[in-house]
């Protein structure tokens, strides 16, 4: 079977162990991606890291960091050979989606696309007319998580619909390193975009919480870029804990595991907002696989990837959050335990194997 995928999301390189997997198991793949992407963090460009098996092609992007209205100038060459499947690795209500499936139908390809929205959100003309007419014309949907699965229903959805992660991890990538669990300073992590809903000013007004309260073996690194950064700074400042804080910055993805196995401890404390709730947490399973406890709020999906691997911690709630940093930081045998199944949920349910192996279930339905 060939199948053309378009995705910007795979410019990153550890995702790209996905593809290789879906190639191995006998699909004929082109990847078209973007030369990079721009968001909060700045420009992330295109790392080729895993590129064995498949295609990995790149397409100028117009309207780049703009995420509704972005697509790509000249697309419609990597249709020939006319794909028998097209997989938009984007929402139904942006230009690249109407663009790739537009492509799709006139080529005489099945599509699908891939959701991480998991809030029945509404949009302004034309992007609602887009995404009805999308719903409408695409074969099969993915979506990231149950509750962004349940939008699409409650919009009007009707096709086939699976349930798959986006990503998973490699395992033998993203693993645990053999560390002390005592007489040592606690290392403790936060991974993402420096915004609002991430929490992290949170998390540092639980940080000086505990130091107030005599609680000072620990220390945090910052990892990931935004506007917040400079407020984030002096508010760590402001707060006693320039000494114990490090703002890193972003890491290109092939040095995350090395990161995150000096780590007890990895925090996503988000906050949802009205157009926002965490759609997964994908740094949640990279720090689990790595034998990292989770701590995080009850945004979003954030529950359903811990599960019983973590600590759960309601959104917002300095007190809480400090409580629950202090009983990893206090008891040794606890993180030993949360961090051997946290590692045994992430074998079970979201390793890059078994997503492509869905996903490849989901391309032989398509032509069944």
């Amino acid at each position: 079977m060939r199948v053309l995928m378009l995705s910007k999301a795979c410019i990153v390189g550890v995702y790209q162990r996905k593809l290789e997997e879906i190639a191995r198991l006998g699909v004929d793949l082109t990847v078209v991606v973007p030369p990079a992407w721009r968001d909060e963090r700045g420009e992330t460009p295109l790392e080729r890291s895993y590129t064995s098996g498949y295609r990995l092609v790149v397409n100028p992007i117009r309207f780049n960091g703009h995420f509704h209205v972005h697509y790509y100038p000249g697309l419609g060459r990597w249709f020939d050979p006319a794909p028998d499947i097209v997989h938009i690795d984007e929402e139904p209500y942006n230009v690249a989606t109407w663009q790739a499936l537009w492509l799709a139908r006139r080529a005489g390809a099945r599509s699908l696309f891939f959701s991480w929205q998991n809030l029945p959100r509404r949009y302004p003309l034309p992007f609602a007319l887009g995404e009805a007419w999308t719903l409408r014309r695409v074969d099969y949907a993915i979506a990231g998580t149950a509750s962004a699965a349940e939008v699409w229903r409650q919009k009007g959805y009707r096709g086939p619909l699976a349930v798959i992660p986006q990503f998973g991890v490699d395992p033998a990538l993203f693993h645990p390193l053999e560390k002390p669990f005592t007489g040592r300073t606690r290392a403790l992590g936060f991974v993402g975009r420096l915004v609002p809903e991430k929490g992290v000013d949170v998390l540092l007004q639980a940080l000086a919480r505990l130091l107030s309260n005599g609680i000072a073996n620990w220390r945090l690194d910052i990892v990931g870029g935004g506007p917040e950064r400079p407020a984030l700074e002096r508010l760590a400042a402001t707060l006693g804990l320039r000494e114990r804080v490090t703002f890193t910055g972003p890491l290109p993805s092939a040095e995350m595991p090395a990161f995150y196995r000096q780590l007890d401890v990895l925090a996503l404390p988000s906050l949802t907002r009205p157009n926002w709730k965490e759609q997964f947490g994908r740094v949640l399973v990279e720090a689990m696989a790595c034998g990292v406890v989770p701590v995080g709020s009850d945004s979003g999906a954030i529950p359903e990837v811990i599960d019983d691997a973590g600590l759960i911690v309601p959104e917002g709630d300095v007190p809480a959050l400090a409580e629950a940093l202090r009983h990893l930081i206090d008891h040794d045998a606890l993180r030993r335990e949360l961090a051997r199944k946290g590692r045994e949920r992430v074998l079970a349910r979201f390793t890059q194997e078994q997503v492509a192996a869905q996903t490849v279930a989901v391309y032989r339905e398509m032509l069944a």
